[in-house]
């Protein structure tokens, strides 16, 4: 089991937990609150700071009842944190673009994320053929 520190920015959200056999995704919350315009881009405070392991990285994403909640969208799909952002001012925030006008609140829940382990370093091969059979192309499970 791994240690991560971690700074809290305010006392208005709730604290980290790590539900065991529900799901190894954590929710983040609003920690500030947040009034968008349809078209607005914002950085919404989540409220910490991690340091996470050496060899280990963060992966954000909108939880999936935030679109349809709040129409808001994760600019950059999934975030992703590593180990060096780790200091004081640090924040984790979550940057989103508005479908639609609306509020979000301090503690409201809008994002997950996961620690993962850094991807090995890895060498590429270049080749002729691959020597496998061929699915169909793009987009399809190989069956007409």
């Amino acid at each position: 089991m791994e240690t991560i520190r971690i700074k809290y920015f305010t006392d208005k959200i709730e604290k980290l937990d790590y539900i065991d056999g529900k799901s190894d995704w954590i929710d983040l919350r609003a920690s500030e609150e947040v009034e968008l315009k349809a078209g607005d881009f914002k950085l919404i405070p989540l409220g910490v700071a991690m340091e996470l392991p050496k060899g280990y990285e963060g992966h954000l994403a909108p939880r999936s009842s935030t679109f349809k909640t709040w129409g808001i969208i994760q600019t950059n799909s999934i975030g992703i944190v590593d180990n060096t952002y780790c200091g004081d001012e640090d924040m984790w925030r979550m940057p989103v673009y508005a479908t639609r006008d609306t509020v979000i609140h301090v503690n409201d829940r809008i994002a997950q994320f996961r620690i993962v382990e850094n991807q090995p370093k890895i060498v590429f091969e270049e080749v002729k053929h691959l020597g496998n059979d061929s699915r169909g192309g793009f987009g399809t499970t190989g069956k007409n």
